[in-house]
């Protein structure tokens, strides 16, 4: 505002105003704020031209909801722990675990065909041993969400009768 008086007086050819404005009042104004900019803590600049990692994680967390502690972990570190966190969850499928998760590291290792499925499986066997516990746990691990999982229930077609659907 101050340039802005003194480009009025110098078409006004007030020579006074001028000299006060250019020599007294514009530099009194610089001088408070390069004092002001040199106390105020660098943290608390409102715009800055570097944006981390763990405030985009902050921002994407909020939108998706998945947990900022599961972004930041890289994908590498992640594979290596599967076993673990799925064995954490599923107790007695050491076997059936350790099946899932290299095949699960194969894929995502590029080591498969990539026109085909990360993984399909088929688990088997009588009621309460842990199959769709495992699918669940599994797909907690990888997508964050238990839904992400296709499952077909085959229970309504254990009797023979009932086939002809």
């Amino acid at each position: 505002r101050a340039r802005l008086e003194l480009e009025t007086a110098r078409r006004a050819n007030d020579l006074n105003r001028m000299a006060e404005l250019q020599y007294g009042r514009i530099p009194e104004l610089e001088k408070r704020l390069n004092q002001a900019s040199v106390t105020e803590p660098k943290e608390h600049h409102l715009l800055r031209n570097k944006v981390t990692d763990e405030e985009i994680a902050e921002v994407v967390s909020k939108w998706t909801g998945i947990p900022v502690s599961k972004m930041l972990e890289g994908e590498r570190d992640k594979l290596l722990q599967m076993e673990q966190a799925i064995a954490q969850r599923v107790v007695g499928q050491k076997e059936a675990i350790a099946a899932v998760s290299n095949a699960i590291r194969r894929s995502r290792a590029g080591l498969s065909d990539p026109n085909r499925p990360n993984g399909s499986f088929l688990f088997l066997g009588p009621t309460g041993v842990g199959k769709t516990e495992l699918c669940k746990a599994l797909a907690e691990f990888l997508f964050d969400t238990e839904e992400a999982m296709v499952r077909i229930d085959m229970s309504e077609f254990m009797e023979k009768h009932s086939v002809a659907r």
